[in-house]
């Protein structure tokens, strides 16, 4: 990726970001794959910086996170990562992601098979709490 696209991407993702804390009463939540706090990209200094942003950004009532654990056989969501998002007239949105591409689904049946692959993937991850207590015990473990 050439500079000034990583530098845009970068810039896209950290306002983003930002609607964690602009948007108390949104609720925002998150299943993430355990591996992608196992590989200490960067170094344990990066890793650990890292680990304490997701834990910082899981605090507030409005987030919620939960892993995967990398020893599960399979999930609901082995096909790829996808993302629901709600619109402000209610509506719902699915967002699946790529390599190179991406896909907005609008399609009311197709969005509610998101909907009940991401509630059968919740089912499947460690609870919210555990969650945090085993990040506690990655970062512990630096």
């Amino acid at each position: 990726m050439a500079d000034d696209a990583l530098e845009a991407t970068v810039q896209a993702r950290t306002e983003r970001q930002l609607l964690l804390k602009e948007r108390p009463n949104a609720t925002f939540d998150f299943v993430v794959e355990e591996a992608v706090f196992m590989r200490p990209l960067g170094g344990v200094d990066v890793t650990r910086d890292l680990l304490d942003h997701v834990l910082g950004a899981v605090a507030p009532r409005n987030v919620t996170l939960q892993i995967m654990p990398t020893n599960s056989e399979h999930h609901a969501c082995m096909a790829g990562p996808i993302q629901l998002l709600e619109t402000p007239d209610g509506s719902w949105r699915g967002y699946s992601e790529g390599q190179e591409s991406g896909l907005l689904i609008a399609d009311p049946k197709q969005v509610s098979r998101l909907h009940m692959r991401y509630a059968r993937l919740r089912s499947q991850a460690l609870s919210p709490k555990d969650s945090v207590g085993l990040l506690e015990r990655i970062r512990g473990a630096l």
